[in-house]
């Protein structure tokens, strides 16, 4: 099986000082930062059409990609909508390749971006149990979305060692254990994050002039 050596993170330039200051933040402990609660919370924790600035200044981002109904069509039967979007409210995500990251610099647009090339070993011997890969993009439910629930988050000691096991709907067959994983995700945060940053970027330069696998 392959070994992780380096993931990619994509930001607002917007959030830079921020990033540096706190680390990275899932939507959750940006919320919890904010000392949001109740209604006042609702608003970011639930489908967002366009991306929204908390009161902090941070901005998130929008889930454009996966609308409720289109997410519905490709959740496990035990799973709503609401249940999906606070799984990924919950997590930071990284990049496994350059060819993703690219393709979401290009939905990007002309907005300027940060690029972070983070250390994987360094980042998983000090944050691994709280650790999780995934096989495809799970911020994606459009064009022959993948089936998805709480089984597409698979702990990294697990998938290193039965792969893809722990993903695998009954009666479907498991993933071959040569399937790369998508995306590397850390439950709530990483606050140390600038503790394993190889590089960044604040450029519009393509990925590959600064990020190094």
């Amino acid at each position: 099986m392959a070994t992780l050596r380096h993931a990619y993170h994509l930001a607002d330039a917007e959030n830079w000082p921020l990033i540096q200051r706190d680390g990275l933040l899932s939507t959750n402990a940006l919320i919890a930062r904010d000392e949001l609660r109740g209604k006042s919370a609702e608003p970011y924790r639930s489908y967002r059409s366009q991306r929204m600035q908390l009161p902090s200044g941070a901005w998130i981002r929008d889930q454009r990609p996966m609308p409720p109904a289109a997410l519905a069509r490709c959740l496990d039967a035990d799973l709503a909508p609401d249940a999906w979007y606070a799984l990924v409210n919950a997590k930071v995500f990284f990049w496994l390749s350059v060819a993703r990251l690219d393709r979401h610099r290009a939905a990007c647009g002309h907005r300027p971006q940060v690029i972070l090339v983070i250390d994987v070993p360094a980042l998983l011997a000090r944050h691994g149990a709280r650790a999780w890969v995934t096989p495809f993009n799970v911020g994606n439910a459009m064009r022959r979305a993948a089936s998805r629930g709480k089984r597409t988050f698979v702990p990294i000691e697990a998938w290193r060692a039965t792969g893809w096991l722990a993903e695998r709907r009954a009666g479907e067959p498991m993933r071959p254990r040569s399937h790369a994983p998508a995306e590397l995700a850390i439950e709530y945060g990483v606050p140390d994050i600038m503790d394993f940053v190889v590089s960044c970027t604040t450029s519009r330069a393509k990925p590959r002039a600064v990020c190094r696998a």
